[in-house]
């Protein structure tokens, strides 16, 4: 089995999609794995709970190019541990180390996109020449959807194999919180006796949260005790709880904050929805959604806007109902009926986590890349 070498800027225990992927992967991969990632507050203790190695360096210094230290750094580890394959999570700057390593010690390297990294790539002719460069010298690419297989075709040719591997949901989206806890937390939120949407996202263009905030005082019309729960945050925050203000939504939406990983089941389990009305932007639409599958692994229905990636994690009328976020009435009969229809709602939720345990685990997306 390969021994592999995961480069990384994102990972545990920062909280992100990319950083939990990581996690998940080397979790599951059959070999042995190490992982280049940086240092943050608490990695020691996170990463002493784990098997696998984690080399914490601080990956950039002030001199250009700035990945030079980062070069420097994985040299050593590569000479030290001599891994048959190189994993990057980041294609610029990382696939530059990537590319040197592989010219010196002959090591192959494979490429992850996860779909915002290559829309960033794009906007500059300098970046989109690097990124072309690294993406052919590599050995594979491996993206998370097969919408974003054919964007990259489309923009790039002659490129390596490239390979759909979906991001799956940790396992402990599959196990039932206690009773007893999902309650006090209840209790702890004030939700007792209220029906609940949950959201779990960045404050990012494209994930749809003022165009519920519009549309949330339609849809109290009809569900007067809904209570809106926000996981996450991000550069769109400020905006986002200025404009709750703005509308006398205070009440009703509820902003968490980030949540650490391993504590988000007990929030999808407490809802009654999960809601993200996720739509193109200016520069990119969404590649995945793997908070999709966390709620139907949940149990949980999901509504979600029709774009990009999201229509593969999202089966229609089947584990969720995807939505064109430009039809707010459309939108609002949506919620109301999904959260007035409890069976149906319950029958949405059964088989997204059936699709999911059958189809979407880790360990069936692994053995794609089991060579």
């Amino acid at each position: 089995m390969k021994k592999i070498l995961i480069l990384t800027s994102d990972y545990p225990p920062q909280i992100g999609g990319i950083a939990s992927y990581i996690y998940n992967f080397a979790a599951h991969w059959p070999g042995e794995v190490a992982i280049y990632a940086p240092r943050v507050a608490g990695d020691k203790q996170f990463d002493d709970q784990n098997s696998w190695k984690v080399y914490r360096r601080k990956q950039s210094w002030w001199l250009w190019p700035r990945w030079l230290r980062a070069l420097f750094q994985v040299w050593r580890i590569v000479r030290q541990d001599r891994p048959d394959e190189i994993q990057l999570h980041q294609v610029l700057p990382l696939g530059y180390v990537g590319w040197f390593v592989k010219k010196i010690a002959k090591i192959p390297f494979v490429v992850v996109l996860h779909g915002t990294d290559l829309e960033l790539a794009w906007q500059k002719k300098l970046k989109r020449k690097w990124l072309s460069f690294v993406l052919k010298t590599a050995d594979k690419i491996v993206v998370n959807s097969k919408f974003l297989k054919n964007k990259l075709e489309q923009r790039l040719e002659k490129l390596p194999p490239v390979v759909v591997f979906y991001p799956c949901p940790g396992d402990q989206f599959f196990k039932k919180v206690a009773p007893a806890e999902i309650e006090a937390e209840r209790r702890r939120l004030a939700i007792v006796g209220k029906q609940v949407i949950l959201s779990v996202a960045r404050f990012t263009e494209g994930k749809g949260f003022p165009h519920l905030l519009h549309l949330l005082p339609e849809i109290l019309k009809d569900i007067p005790n809904l209570v809106w729960l926000i996981i996450g945050a991000g550069p769109k925050e400020k905006l986002i709880r200025e404009m709750v203000e703005k509308n006398s939504l205070q009440n009703v939406v509820r902003f968490l904050g980030p949540i650490a990983y391993n504590d988000l089941p007990r929030y999808y389990q407490l809802a009654d929805a999960f809601v993200l009305l996720t739509h193109k932007d200016d520069s990119s639409e969404e590649g995945w959604g793997t908070v999709f599958l966390e709620a139907s692994a949940s149990g949980l229905p999901v509504v979600a806007g029709r774009v990009g990636g999201v229509e593969e994690t999202v089966k229609d009328l089947q584990t969720g109902i995807l939505v064109d976020v430009y039809q707010p009435q459309a939108v609002v009969r949506t919620i109301i009926d999904l959260l007035s229809q409890l069976s149906y709602a319950k029958n949405l939720g059964d088989h997204g986590r059936m699709w999911v345990e059958q189809e979407l685990s880790w360990d069936k997306q692994i053995n794609k890349l089991i060579d």
